[in-house]
C-alpha cells in the first residue's frame, strides 16, 4: 500500500429522480469525524425540510475509521451503499451525504440501495479523483559547519523546507514522503554533527 492514498479532488454535488423521489447527493472532502458530523449537521439543518439525509464517511490513510447513517431508511439501504461506492473508488478523507425528498412512491429495499448507489456514485464522480501521500515531518538541528553536507541531501531528494533557521546552530524543518523516509533520514544522519527528531 505504501504512502499513497486516493480522495476527492473537490467538492461534488449531483441529483437525480427515481419514481417521484429526489436524490440530492453532495461528496466533501473531511480530515477528521468531528469535521464530518458538523458538516452533515450543516446539510440536516439546511435541508431540514426532506424526509432523510443519509451519510457515510471514510477517514484515515490506511482506510480504517468509517461510520455510516440510514437517518430512518430501512436499516442497510442507505449508508451502506453510499459506504459501498466510497470503498468501490478506494478513497479516504471523504463524506457523502444523499438528501432524499419523498415522492410518494415507495421504492422498496432494492429500489433504495439502487438509489442511493447511484447517489453517491453521481456526487463521487463530480467531485473527481486526487492522489495523495502521507508525509513525514523531521526536525534538522546541525552546527553551521554542517550546513552544505545537509543542503546537499535536501536537494537530491524530494524534501520540502517548511522552516528554516541558520545560525551558529542551524535547524531545518523537513517534510517528505513516507515512503522515502528511512532512506532520506539515514542520508541526513550521514552528516557529522546533526540530531534528527520527527515531529
Amino acid at each position: 500500500m505504501g504512502d499513497t492514498y486516493y480522495t476527492i479532488s473537490k467538492r461534488g454535488e449531483a441529483q437525480f429522480r427515481e419514481k417521484m423521489s429526489r436524490f440530492i447527493s453532495f461528496a466533501e472532502k473531511v480530515e477528521d469525524a468531528e469535521t464530518a458530523r458538523r458538516i452533515v449537521k450543516n446539510y440536516q439543518n439546511e435541508y431540514h425540510d426532506s424526509r432523510h439525509v443519509c451519510w457515510a464517511y471514510m477517514l484515515g490513510h490506511e482506510r480504517n475509521e468509517w461510520q455510516l447513517n440510514d437517518n430512518g431508511e430501512p436499516s442497510g439501504t442507505a449508508g451502506k451503499p453510499i459506504l459501498g461506492q466510497i470503498n468501490s473508488k478506494n478513497l479516504t478523507n471523504v463524506l457523502v451525504v444523499v438528501v432524499r425528498y419523498f415522492g410518494g412512491i415507495k421504492l422498496g429495499t432494492p429500489g433504495l440501495i439502487a438509489a442511493y448507489r447511484e447517489a453517491a456514485r453521481l456526487a463521487l464522480e463530480d467531485a473527481g479523483v486526487e492522489e495523495m501521500h502521507s508525509m513525514a515531518t523531521v526536525r534538522v538541528t546541525f552546527p553551521y559547519v554542517a550546513a552544505d553536507g545537509v543542503m546537499r541531501v535536501v536537494k537530491a531528494t524530494e524534501t520540502e523546507v517548511v522552516d528554516r533557521t541558520f545560525d551558529n546552530t542551524c535547524s531545518l524543518v523537513l517534510r517528505f514522503r513516507e515512503d522515502d523516509a528511512s532512506e532520506i533520514t539515514g542520508r541526513i544522519k550521514g552528516v557529522d554533527g546533526v540530531s534528527l527528531e520527527e515531529l
